[in-house]
């Protein structure tokens, strides 16, 4: 089953806790977190402080996004805070491979981002030590940006690496740009097994049938595979 997670870039954050309580009730599997610092993008949102709060308000996995220069210096007080799930840029830090290290040793999972513009061989000598790999399909630092189409050659040759490198856990392909309703379809038959989606969620009155709308498109992706491309359940 294709995971989907519900951006709390989108929320409202004078409701927050109202609004991941609905998502909670439709039946999201993790809440994903975005993090920037105005300085790797040009965008500043949730801290330390607010990972804080959002776990105090569910029990759901937090799926903490850095995009942030130099991660591994925030890495243990997001985990303190209660993320679950890492994932920092390859582009933000000279020492990806310590930074990856690091997050495991601290109990959390860890994860890789590629931004639209960076090749997947930065992350060939990596899959063996993660447990996700995200693809950006629009360029970081703000909510409700259209998907760029010409990412989905990449998503695909994406996952056609991770199964021929025969890592020895499972490593999530997520996806995290753009996502809605149509474009879901797409990332999740040329390989995605996590979908990150904001606007297509909270942007909607009904919160429960955006998900269920979200979940019923990626299941027609994922049993719809392109010819020589792997389904996501694979």
């Amino acid at each position: 089953m294709v995971i989907i997670a519900p951006s709390l870039l989108s929320a409202r954050l004078a409701h927050l806790a109202e609004d991941i309580k609905q998502v909670e009730y439709a039946g999201a599997q993790w809440l994903h977190v975005d993090v920037m610092d105005g300085h790797f993008v040009p965008n500043m949102t949730f801290g330390v402080a607010w990972v804080e709060a959002i776990r105090r308000e569910t029990t759901l996995p937090l799926d903490v996004h850095l995009m942030v220069t130099a991660p591994e210096r925030y890495v243990q007080q997001f985990v303190q805070a209660g993320a679950d799930r890492i994932t920092v840029h390859v582009e933000a830090t000279m020492h990806v491979h310590r930074t990856i290290a690091l997050i495991r040793s601290l109990g959390a999972s860890p994860g890789v981002a590629l931004n639209p513009g960076t090749s997947l061989a930065t992350v060939d000598t990596l899959l063996e030590e993660i447990d996700l790999l995200l693809i950006m399909t629009v360029n970081p630092g703000f909510g409700g940006q259209s998907f760029i189409p010409h990412m989905l050659p990449k998503i695909q040759a994406a996952h056609a690496r991770i199964v021929a490198s025969h890592a020895s856990r499972a490593i999530h392909l997520q996806v995290d740009g753009g996502i809605d309703a149509t474009t879901i379809r797409a990332v999740v038959q040329a390989g995605a097994t996590c979908c990150v989606a904001g606007s297509a969620i909270f942007q909607q009155p009904d919160r429960t049938q955006a998900l269920e709308t979200l979940r019923q498109c990626a299941q027609f992706g994922a049993h719809a595979p392109p010819d020589g491309t792997p389904s996501a359940s694979e």
